[in-house]
């Protein structure tokens, strides 16, 4: 499942968003983080799930994530819901040294950028066993607690890690945060689920695989990086 625009034979940072990318959407760990998101916003402002839930959807489609619109709306500090949210098991996820062994080869530094937190990502890195293919974190806390897809959070970013975006390429899982990347002249490329696979997903997350700004569409992320030739 390909589309293909910009090439990668220009580039030497190869950045990846985390949730959803690194690891399959069936593994569906990020249905956990989404629960405990909900028992978050239910417990805070004391209201049903079924309210909780609406309001969790509609600050994520709003704010870009649940967080922005709880610290902008009710005061909610950052730390409090990071460590409550993130607090989830993250057995389901398997060793991948296939994957490992793909990104080693890729030339050039390989960057994290999500909206999620460093500790989740180590958690996660760990568990499929290629922490030591990447070269930095850029989360949440760095991003001044601004997520994806926030201009000024893709300029924090390639400010922090002196990336130059014309010789950069970005994975996501959510055709909305390669907006800005494409527009910064970074090779996108968007991480669909398998189709054989049942996935929990929100509508408009399954959006934009035929968007201008998608470079390259794929449904195995280790597969696509095997047969890249940069």
């Amino acid at each position: 499942m390909t589309k293909t625009s910009r090439s990668f034979g220009h580039v030497e940072t190869w950045v990846f968003d985390l949730d959803n990318t690194l690891y399959p959407h069936h593994v569906n760990l990020w249905q956990q983080v989404d629960a405990r998101i909900g028992e978050f916003v239910s417990n805070w402002l004391k209201i049903s799930p079924e309210e909780a839930r609406r309001l969790q959807k509609d600050y994520y489609l709003r704010y870009g994530t649940t967080m922005r619109g709880m610290m902008t709306e009710h005061g909610v500090q950052a730390d409090d819901y990071l460590a409550y949210v993130h607090r989830i098991d993250h057995s389901p996820l398997q060793p991948n040294p296939a994957m490992g062994a793909a990104i080693a080869k890729l030339p050039g530094r390989k960057l994290i950028l999500t909206n999620g937190s460093v500790d989740h990502v180590d958690a996660v890195l760990g568990r499929l066993g290629i922490s030591n293919h990447f070269d930095g974190v850029f989360d949440i806390v760095a991003a001044d607690l601004e997520p994806k897809p926030a201009p000024q959070t893709y300029q924090k970013f390639l400010r922090l890690h002196d990336v130059d975006p014309a010789r950069a390429a970005m994975f996501e899982d959510l055709a909305r945060n390669l907006v800005v990347p494409h527009e910064l002249g970074m090779t996108t490329v968007l991480v669909v689920p398998d189709g054989s696979q049942e996935v929990v997903r929100e509508t408009w997350e399954l959006e934009g695989r035929d968007a201008a700004y998608v470079d390259h569409v794929t449904d195995d992320l280790t597969g696509f990086l095997q047969r890249l030739k940069p």
